[in-house]
């Protein structure tokens, strides 16, 4: 594990110093690029009989549990250091706006793309049942708050345009790993759902999950507040998202929830009382640091995973069709609300537009695809998955400045 840690950040380092020396591309979106030419080429040298080099790369990368690495590694941090900097009390002016987008725009999105996909499929001759179509929405509908956050760090939008696409990113991913978790119960066992095991599991999820990061956020409140040394205080607040995500991961608690909950504490309510200046300083500085990093390697991976995939030109086809889908019940399910109460909600005009562009898929959902069980459903999963993600990043990762500067006028 050790090994393959070091190879992924050697790698990262490499491809972020070329980046940024001759690409000049944002910087998750230069490596991701990068990697995933390096992945083609392996791919095209396999395919010319040139296995000397392809052969261990592909035995390396199917090495990684990308799913685990994602999940269990490297979201904890991702989420805790993305609502660190949310303004809880600017969140608060659009908690219900927010929530609405988080919960139903999700669960309304998944119904969309999981029907649009499933008779897009029989369509084309393939028998992916109905309830694997419903996981593919599932996973795909919410935005990335790791994709999302790197590319508004680009751009000058209005702040509270930030503060909606933010509050709905850090929220809408716990619900969809809630949701994906029901859907895959049931793609699994193959028969209707039990809506009391339903209701009990996304009781546990999500109440388990905002209480657990309130006790968390609360215990690392205090620890920091009663102390003045902020080598231990950083150290404090790393073993807390650590320790807090493992503890959630056993108690079947809702992880994802539980940091965002901790880190907008932190973030306000402990920024501000619990912290000396020196403290502040460091502690954000930690973050900030962990967050690029951990971006860096996590859009390295992902656009090195591309070598396993099953490739064919029919997938392909079916990939652009399924953005089209997904671009479709984005707008539907959150662009055109938006577009309708701009005004009540004090949004500048055309942010509809900034919202549905702006709904960026990343690693959460090709670690989600990773975790369904081996077949052929999950491999035309995976390859419509990494469509999704890959035009995401490139088109619209790449346009939605464009797209800020001529909705809104920011630049």
């Amino acid at each position: 594990m050790f090994e393959v840690a070091v190879i992924c950040l050697s790698v990262t380092a490499v491809l972020a110093y070329i980046n940024h020396r001759w690409i000049g591309l944002p910087g998750t979106i230069g490596v991701m690029s990068i990697a995933m030419v390096i992945s083609l080429a392996i791919v095209g040298m396999h395919q010319f009989g040139l296995r000397e080099i392809s052969v261990p790369a592909m035995s390396f990368l199917r090495a990684i549990d990308f799913s685990t690495v994602v999940m269990d590694g490297m979201l904890s941090m991702l989420l805790f250091a993305g609502a660190l900097h949310v303004d809880i009390g600017q969140l608060r002016n659009y908690k219900w706006p927010i929530l609405g987008l988080a919960v139903i725009g999700t669960l309304l999105s998944t119904v969309i793309v999981g029907f649009g996909t499933y008779y897009m499929l029989q369509a084309a001759g393939f028998t992916t049942s109905f309830w694997y179509c419903m996981l593919f929405g599932a996973l795909i509908s919410p935005t990335d708050p790791v994709a999302v956050q790197g590319v508004l760090k680009q751009y000058k939008a209005p702040e509270s345009l930030n503060v909606v696409i933010a509050g709905e990113s850090l929220f809408n991913d716990g619900v969809s790993v809630v949701l994906f978790a029901i859907l895959l119960g049931i793609a699994a066992k193959g028969s209707s759902p039990d809506v009391t095991e339903i209701s009990s599991l996304v009781v546990h999820e999500v109440g388990g999950g905002l209480a657990l990061g309130l006790v968390l956020g609360g215990l690392l409140y205090y620890m920091l507040r009663s102390i003045d040394n902020y080598s231990v205080e950083v150290l404090i607040t790393l073993a807390g998202v650590l320790g807090g995500y493992l503890l959630a991961t056993k108690a079947h608690a809702s992880g994802p929830l539980a940091m965002v909950v901790t880190g907008l504490l932190i973030g306000n309510h402990g920024r501000r009382t619990a912290m000396s200046d020196a403290t502040r300083h460091h502690v954000d500085l930690f973050w900030e640091l962990m967050d690029e990093i951990l971006n860096a390697v996590l859009f390295v991976l992902l656009g090195l995973e591309i070598i396993l995939l099953s490739l064919s030109w029919q997938l392909f086809g079916l990939s652009v069709a399924v953005i089209a889908i997904t671009t479709f019940a984005r707008w539907l399910t959150v662009g055109w609300p938006i577009n309708l109460t701009e005004k009540s909600m004090n949004l500048p005009a055309g942010s509809w537009k900034v919202l549905t562009w702006g709904g960026l898929r990343g690693g959460i959902s090709v670690a989600l695809a990773l975790s369904i069980p081996a077949g052929s459903a999950r491999d035309v999963i995976l390859a419509l998955t990494y469509g999704v993600v890959v035009f995401s990043m490139l088109g619209q990762g790449l346009t939605i400045g464009r797209v800020i500067e001529k909705s809104i006028g920011a630049t």
